[in-house]
């Protein structure tokens, strides 16, 4: 499901916290939840002019969320994107006897229709930097019968390089057009091609293209490409050109007709005439945790047979290993090697390629949000176990030191200072949720002295002392300081028949909480009394709690 919301405009308010119950509450839980709150906040209740007004407004915050989880329409729409979800403009067109999917799918298309407006004024911009190095003399002059002087240093050079990139400009709803170019060089030798191109969608199961091109070598490019779905589940694509230049005109056309063999499997067959005419026939399958795909080519002069595969690791940095080998009249090359994400919008990988006859050779790769930069690193000519070694161990070590002198501290020093400036956006926000909780504490004293007396007689849960924020109980963080606040009264409010009950949500949306250290990880400490001995708790800020239940017994002196 495509996320229709940015981040900054999911609002932070849990009507379930708010309320202490489930996310999947039934309406008799919400209504329950709605009345014992009502009590509390009613703003007749109170006789003082202050506490009257401090009640009306958390009354209402309470009636908000009750009306919101107890429609499930807006709770449809709630749960997935939050308060902010509910004032999108275009709701009135949405009849209120549609079921909570199809609420939920008209406003992703009003949403899409708010994205296509923003396509209009941006690009897509799109690059790619290669940089060729040829590093043979490190290893090719120590098998050679030369003699080298003591302290003379292999000769590296960078031989290649290559720059592109591209720009997309939505003219209408259906029209694209592509700009696009790259320059390259090699030994000294330079070129260059600019590519205009205009895509406009046709319908809804396919899209046409045509592409002009022009370039310092090689003569103007005409060239049209269209795609097709036949069905669900089978599409074509086909792509023709003309290439013009003093020898006359080349045409070419490849055709690609693909097929879902099942939910993860996709079969391709490919043909090519021109001057490079070829059959190709592949068969990738892709899943949550593998890729793998298969290929057979038959061509002049490519001819050959490869199969690739990679695991992927479902870990926070989405850690991927993977190995291929290809062979045909050229030879045969055998790659291996592994990517992991480095931070929010950057992923490094580096793949080992040894071949008969190509030799030993490393690419490091760099993906930048949409730019992606790579490093070829020609090693040797020769099949040389040395330089297979170092191509394996060099990467990996570069990488953990990297990782460890550049990379984390790096992100750490981000990480405080996103969170720093998030201190500092939310501080009237927090400023203000303090104001509230300390208003619902002034509103809660008289019912949590009437609760206190009940459990007092019958030996029941009395909560001592509860503090809620960030703790520090690492002898290596001394230095950092303790942020919490004292929830006594708020926790007692909730006590019922001798029981405290705590949903899975963050608790500072509960009555009398607030956050009191805003990004940083939070728990609730409880120290509590049930049948006259004394009790301990300490709970993560998201983990559900039920006490007195699993607590641990500590001395009344303590």
């Amino acid at each position: 499901m495509a996320c229709a919301l940015d981040d900054d405009e999911i609002c932070n308010d849990d009507y379930y916290s708010l309320l202490n119950v489930r996310r999947e509450a039934t309406q008799e839980e919400l209504k329950a939840a709605y009345r014992r709150l009502c009590m509390l906040y009613h703003p007749d209740k109170h006789r003082d002019p202050e506490l009257k007004q401090q009640a009306e407004q958390l009354f209402y915050l309470v009636h908000e969320a009750y009306e919101v989880l107890s429609d499930p329409q807006a709770r449809a729409i709630y749960d997935v994107y939050g308060k902010r979800g509910l004032d999108v403009k275009g709701w009135e067109v949405v009849e209120r006897r549609r079921s909570p999917a199809e609420i939920r799918e008209e406003y992703e298309r009003l949403q899409r229709e708010r994205e296509e407006e923003r396509l209009q004024q941006r690009t897509n911009p799109k690059g790619m930097i290669s940089v060729g190095i040829d590093a043979t003399d490190l290893f090719d002059r120590y098998e050679e019968d030369n003699d080298y002087e003591d302290g003379d240093i292999p000769h590296i050079e960078i031989n290649r390089m290559h720059i592109s990139q591209s720009i997309e400009a939505p003219l209408t709803r259906k029209v694209t057009a592509i700009l696009s170019g790259f320059l390259s060089t090699r030994n000294g030798n330079g070129s260059g091609t600019i590519n205009l191109a205009l895509r406009r969608v046709t319908s809804a199961r396919g899209w046409s293209e045509i592409d002009l091109e022009a370039g310092d070598t090689d003569g103007p490019l005409f060239g049209m490409k269209t795609f097709h779905s036949l069905t669900p589940r089978c599409f074509v694509m086909g792509q023709c050109e003309m290439q013009f230049s003093s020898r006359g005109a080349r045409p070419s056309m490849t055709t690609v007709l693909a097929r879902h063999l099942d939910k993860n499997t996709m079969g391709y067959l490919q043909w090519r005439w021109g001057g490079q005419s070829s059959m190709n026939t592949s068969i990738v399958r892709d899943t949550k945790s593998s890729h793998f795909a298969f290929a057979v080519q038959l061509g002049i002069p490519h001819t050959f047979m490869m199969m690739s595969y990679q695991y992927k690791f479902q870990d926070e940095d989405q850690t991927k290993i993977k190995a291929s080998i290809k062979s045909g009249f050229f030879g045969t090359v055998v790659e291996y090697g592994a990517e992991r994400k480095i931070s929010r919008h950057s992923v490094v990988g580096a793949t080992v390629r040894v071949g008969v006859p190509q030799g030993v050779s490393l690419k490091i790769t760099l993906n930048r949000a949409s730019q992606t930069y790579f490093f070829p690193i020609h090693l040797t000519d020769q099949l040389l176990p040395s330089a297979v070694f170092y191509a394996t161990v060099g990467p990996l070590v570069l990488y953990l030191t990297i990782q460890h002198l550049v990379i984390r501290p790096y992100l750490r020093a981000q990480k405080e200072e996103e969170l720093e400036k998030q201190r500092e956006s939310s501080a009237s926000n927090i400023s203000k949720k303090k104001r509230e909780a300390e208003a619902a504490v002034l509103l809660m004293q008289e019912s949590v002295r009437r609760i206190i007396e009940a459990e007092e007689s019958r030996m029941g849960l009395i909560i001592l002392n509860a503090w809620y924020g960030k703790f520090v109980t690492d002898n290596s963080r001394k230095h950092e300081r303790a942020k919490v606040i004292d929830v006594t009264v708020p926790l007692q409010c909730l006590v019922k028949d001798s029981k405290l009950i705590l949903t899975e949500a963050s608790k500072s949306g509960l009555p009398g909480f607030y956050d009191p250290c805003v990004g940083e990880e939070k728990s609730l400490k409880v120290l509590y009394q049930f049948r006259g001995v004394m009790h301990q708790v300490l709970s993560g800020d998201t983990e559900p709690l039920r006490i007195p239940k699993q607590s641990h017994r500590i001395d009344a002196d303590t």
